[in-house]
């Protein structure tokens, strides 16, 4: 891939939207490409971060661990979401971990790139504002489900999202191919996947959703909104 191809891909990104041509280059010219396999690690919570990660292709699922062992999925993201920003502002150890679910390319760009960026390059530091603003809203939201949603409300409303973004219409039907394993969405939405596979069946019992390996089809979008709302 070229510079002018990484510079797309930055302005393509929510990150990078409002940056002029010049400082696009700019960071294009120092960013660098690293490839990863299925189930590769990006980084692990704790790990030493000073860089973020623009995806230009595959999937990224990003996660939290407790001290037991079991884990909780913060987000799946695809091009040309950004993930990583929090260590690469503030220098310290990742928040999370970050795992590849397919083959996937990512653009990476240090933190002293990034900080001269901001003192050169109008817009960078908006962007950089918008994408830590765009974290915390994520985790706040994640924690209000957990709060005032049911196991059956986060997984409709977690349907509903992944529907939103990745789905493709059919005719009348959003056709879903599920990024997660069954046992990963229900790490998503804090359940056991026993739990999270008797409520897909209930789901499907209602004519909300009807499942097909990691296929699943959105037969009813406004009823699956509606259970997953607050």
């Amino acid at each position: 891939m070229t510079d002018a191809d990484n510079a797309a891909l930055l302005a393509s990104s929510r990150l990078f939207a409002g940056i002029d041509g010049k400082g696009l280059g700019y960071l294009a010219d120092r960013s660098v490409r690293r490839t990863f396999q299925h189930g590769e690690t990006i980084f692990r919570e704790g790990d030493a971060g000073d860089s973020l990660y623009v995806i230009a292709s595959g999937i990224v699922k990003v996660w939290v661990s407790s001290g037991e062992g079991s884990e909780m999925v913060l987000a799946t993201l695809r091009s040309p979401d950004a993930f990583g920003e929090l260590s690469a502002v503030d220098g310290e150890g990742r928040s999370a971990s970050a795992t590849a679910l397919e083959a996937t390319e990512l653009v990476s760009l240090d933190r002293a790139t990034l900080l001269d960026a901001v003192h050169h390059h109008p817009g960078v530091a908006d962007g950089m504002m918008r994408g830590l603003g765009g974290l915390a809203r994520r985790i706040t939201e994640q924690a209000s489900d957990l709060v005032f949603l049911d196991l059956t409300g986060r997984l409709a409303k977690t349907l509903s999202t992944l529907a939103e973004r990745d789905g493709r219409v059919d005719g009348d039907t959003i056709v879903l191919a599920l990024p997660l394993t069954q046992s990963e969405l229900a790490e998503m939405v804090g359940g056991s996947r026993q739990s999270v596979n008797h409520i897909l069946k209930t789901f499907e019992a209602r004519g909300f959703i009807s499942v097909s390996g990691r296929d699943v089809l959105i037969l009813d979008p406004e009823a699956l909104r509606r259970r997953g709302a607050r």
